[in-house]
């Protein structure tokens, strides 16, 4: 009888801890008096271009304190990849930083990422924000179960709409953040639910079969790039679809594709087209040119936040909850 009862108790637990592994932790929201960081995770930042993000930052009521990164110069590089870890483990393990805030994408956050240490950070969240590069931040932290926020960056705010600023605003702040764009004749139509996860499908792209990978299971995907191949998409769309990242996901989120190229013998398809074809033998409705990415409108968005996608064939909905 006893060993029933023990046996049963484990069961239990593992159940438990099982289920308990799959909820996700959002940062404490911030309020008038924290303190945002700003630090370089990737390419270098030696302009004198950050008085309006300060600015910003400050009009919201917050302190600011600028990294050790922003300024060094290691080619095109904020400074080595030690360098950079350093700033960035500085930031996270700081129990007087509540916000970390990537000052640009480019490349480099990848070579970085190996040498930092999340444990404080699992225990002590706080919310990391960028987009582009960032991605690779993005997706680590979300298999540490902890949310991150995809978002304009320092470097972007000079020439950001008011409404974006928003955005970001809101979501940092934690208050409601819902989107309704019109309706896009490739959509496919559907409502769905789940966590959304994702951001630069290149950067996601290099990040398959490692311990950073984007888990795609229950989830709602969204994808934005610039500057590739069409050729390109196309693999790497089908190599998250290879690696069974459409199998069981609730839907798909698809922000701006800009400034594709083709080669001499043409692709034959857009990249909404290719997207489209890839994903042709699942049922997971697909929402196309939403309002954020490397656009002008590049709106917030929360990964590991639970939303509710909704297209029909008037407009498109996405409400974080």
């Amino acid at each position: 009888m006893m060993k029933t009862k023990s046996f049963l108790f484990l069961i239990f637990f593992l159940t438990f801890h099982s289920q308990a592994q799959k909820i996700m932790i959002t940062p404490p929201n911030l309020k008038i008096g924290d303190t945002i960081a700003i630090v370089a995770t990737a390419r270098k930042n030696i302009d004198n271009n950050l008085k309006p993000a300060i600015a910003l930052a400050e009009k919201w009521g917050l302190n600011v304190v600028i990294g050790k990164t922003i300024g060094l110069d290691d080619n095109q590089l904020a400074g080595t990849d030690e360098q950079r870890a350093a700033d960035f483990q500085n930031m996270i393990d700081n129990p007087n930083i509540q916000a970390i805030w990537c000052v640009r994408g480019g490349y480099g956050t990848a070579r970085m990422l190996d040498l930092i240490d999340f444990s404080k950070f699992i225990q002590n969240p706080k919310w990391v924000v960028g987009f582009s590069d960032v991605t690779v931040l993005h997706s680590h932290i979300n298999t540490l179960g902890i949310a991150s926020i995809h978002g304009i960056m320092p470097v972007n705010v000079e020439k950001a709409s008011p409404e974006v600023e928003e955005t970001l605003r809101k979501s940092l702040f934690g208050e409601p953040l819902s989107y309704t764009v019109s309706c896009e004749n490739e959509n496919k139509l559907g409502t769905a639910q789940g966590e959304l996860v994702g951001g630069n499908l290149s950067i996601l792209y290099s990040m398959m079969g490692s311990k950073s990978q984007v888990n795609c299971k229950g989830k709602i995907l969204f994808l934005e790039d610039l500057d590739e191949y069409l050729y390109h998409i196309d693999r790497m769309m089908l190599s998250l679809k290879r690696c069974g990242c459409f199998e069981e996901l609730n839907g798909l989120v698809v922000g701006s594709f800009i400034k594709m190229h083709d080669n001499e013998i043409p692709w034959g398809k857009t990249a909404h087209q290719i997207i489209l074809d890839i994903t042709k033998p699942y049922n997971f409705p697909i929402a196309f040119n939403f309002p954020a990415g490397h656009i002008h409108d590049n709106n917030t968005l929360i990964f590991g936040k639970n939303t509710t996608l909704n297209i029909t064939d008037k407009e498109t909905t996405l409400k974080f909850e």
